[in-house]
């Protein structure tokens, strides 16, 4: 387990420096003063490897005891937070999760806190799966693009415009995209709202079961 700990961490370093493009495994092997062939039997195929670069970048995400213990909307916040904090360490590596299934053991049991935490604030079972899919998206998806530059300050798209006020909508908020942002209070924000449809999802449920607990 340990060769192969060390194998991802170098993949890792790899991603962080060169970006994704650049893994292969006689890249990693490289890295290591290996052939390539010697890391097979650790972890298999290339898709074995980017699978098991998934599952070392999601262990990052697994709470402190502290927070284990805390009330269900402190550990979304948590695990939120930390996803964001994952992408400003690993930049390079951070897009996999995005593009490859969570498979691995460790992607698998953060999967399984944020079910247990939406269970935990009352949602109907139903609609866990659909609610983890929707925090999770918005976590990556915000993180992605405020290390990738999506979010870069002015960029409205406004000067791209045809012609003068061909963008009414931009016209008017023109005041408020040209500010600076604060992208961690913008954050915070977000995870607030989110955390209100979670409640929202929460009481549905109980007002559809009545006053005595039935549907």
């Amino acid at each position: 387990m340990r060769a192969k700990q060390q194998i991802l961490d170098e993949a890792l370093a790899l991603a962080d420096e060169h970006g994704l493009g650049a893994i292969s495994m006689r890249a990693v092997a490289r890295r290591m003063g290996l052939t390539s062939m010697a890391l097979y039997p650790y972890v298999g195929t290339k898709d074995d490897l980017l699978d098991g670069l998934v599952g070392r970048l999601l262990a990052d995400l697994l709470p402190a005891q502290d927070t284990a213990t805390a009330g269900w909307r402190e550990r979304l916040r948590a695990v939120a937070r930390a996803a964001r904090a994952l992408a400003s360490a690993h930049p390079g590596a951070y897009p996999l999760l995005m593009a490859r299934p969570s498979a691995a053991p460790d992607a698998l049991r953060v999967v399984d806190l944020i079910y247990a935490a939406l269970l935990d604030a009352g949602v109907p079972e139903p609609e866990v799966p659909r609610l983890e899919r929707m925090l999770s998206t918005f976590v990556l998806g915000y993180a992605t693009s405020e290390v990738n530059g999506r979010f870069a300050a002015g960029r409205s798209g406004a000067e791209a415009a045809p012609a003068p006020h061909a963008l009414p909508a931009h016209d008017r908020l023109s005041r408020w995209l040209g500010g600076e942002v604060d992208w961690d209070a913008e954050f915070e924000a977000d995870l607030r709202d989110l955390i209100h449809l979670v409640e929202s999802a929460a009481k549905d449920r109980s007002h559809a079961r009545g006053p005595r607990g039935n549907v």
